[in-house]
């Protein structure tokens, strides 16, 4: 199996490829073009990118099984494409958390005690303790969680650390399993946003989420609020956004813009770092030796299943539900030709299939095929399947 690995990706996880019988090539700087051109060269049986954007074009340039996103969300991947072609998509959530987390307090701290401006006055030549001794502290405030993921439950554990109340809000969160968390429940991101001095968002971007985080919401936060990003832009309206760090002295921490450069430097403007009560980094937050050695491990995992088993771990493509309203229930002796002739029946009545198992039982004499239809089969059909082939056993039709 052909691996291209078009990002930044860790030595032991190409060894670990390398180990499993994979040929890999790797280049971190591919994009656009190039990397189209890469696949169409390669004819790579999986993709493996970071922040790398994978477009329907580069799913058309090659031979592509299975794209690999090592990290946790997937939004510059065209999914949607993919499914189209036939294309996994995978992923690795979970293993950059304890990182993300840890980028989320340090900005908390940073805005805090404004280390970044103390940096650049000292930097300058300037010493002023009078302005920079003003700061509230983190012990005892309340901060509300936008999102209670594995990153956001990370973020629980180290602010009850710092003494902080902890408030949370996710679709899934009710008040029982607040309650088990050590948290406060509310019940919508607004009223979390009033009740709480720090508001810090750990959402995945999904068509629900884009711009979640509205006027509504900067409306409702309390004047002097401290507000972190270090989950994806899009579910923050940046205007509104600005318009409360104006107006509101609201104090930002953002490791995530709209803009950012496609490669890992360039030029970059965004009018948000302008703002003088706005902190940002450099999308970073999964960004540690620890977090990118487990995320390389997993990728390993999910590449050598696949080409191992046939199956992908982690993969966030696969329909949830199928058009499927019948399933097809074969018992048949194990032996050549069963299916073949199922098959055959099916589609000479023009019924799709959606999804089909085939089980043997133990000593490999029978098997039995489950066999989930887009429509019902008429009884002639039925007939032709059960009659036609010797070897098999029964033929029951259900309703899904």
């Amino acid at each position: 199996m052909k691996i291209l690995i078009a990002d930044k990706f860790e030595q032991s996880g190409i060894e670990a490829l390398h180990e499993a019988g994979c040929e890999v090539v790797s280049d971190p700087e591919l994009k656009d073009d190039a990397l189209a051109n890469a696949l169409r060269e390669t004819q790579a049986d999986v993709l493996v990118v970071r922040s790398t954007k994978v477009t329907e074009a580069m799913l058309d340039s090659g031979r592509l099984s299975l794209v690999v996103r090592a990290g946790a969300g997937y939004n510059t991947i065209e999914v949607k494409a993919a499914s189209a072609r036939g294309i996994y998509v995978s992923n690795c959530p979970g293993k950059n958390s304890v990182a993300v987390a840890e980028l989320a307090f340090g900005l908390l701290l940073a805005l805090d005690r404004r280390i970044a401006d103390n940096v650049a006055d000292l930097r300058a030549g300037r010493w002023n303790k009078k302005e920079y001794s003003k700061a509230r502290g983190l012990y005892g405030k309340s901060i509300g969680l936008v999102g209670l993921g594995q990153i956001g439950r990370e973020m629980i554990v180290r602010a009850h650390a710092f003494g902080m109340k902890v408030f949370g809000w996710s679709r899934s969160l009710t008040p029982e399993s607040a309650v088990d968390m050590g948290i406060t429940f509310r019940q919508t991101i607004p009223e979390l946003a009033n009740d709480t001095e720090i508001l810090s968002v750990h959402l995945a971007l999904t068509p629900d989420t884009r711009g979640i985080i509205n006027a509504d919401v900067f409306e409702a936060m309390r004047p002097g609020t401290y507000f972190l990003n270090t989950s994806r832009a899009e579910v923050v309206d940046a205007a509104a956004l600005a318009q409360a760090v104006k107006i509101k002295g609201i104090r930002a921490g953002l490791d995530v813009f709209a803009d950012e450069p496609t490669s890992a430097t360039g030029e970059f403007s965004d009018p948000l770092v302008s703002l003088p009560n706005v902190y940002g980094t450099h999308h970073i937050g999964a960004s540690t030796e620890q977090a990118q050695e487990a995320i390389a491990a997993e990728t390993v995992r999910i590449i050598t299943t696949f080409l191992e088993t046939g199956n992908v771990p982690n993969v966030v493509n696969l329909a949830d539900r199928t058009p499927a309203t019948h399933l097809l229930v074969v018992r048949h002796r194990d032996r050549p030709g069963v299916l073949a002739h199922v098959m055959h029946e099916l589609k000479a009545a023009l019924i799709n299939v959606q999804e089909m198992e085939n089980r043997v039982f133990s000593g490999a004499e029978a098997a039995i095929a489950r066999i989930q239809l887009d429509s019902a089969p008429a009884e002639e059909t039925i007939e032709k399947i059960r009659s036609g082939n010797a070897e098999i056993i029964e033929v029951n039709l259900l309703n899904l």
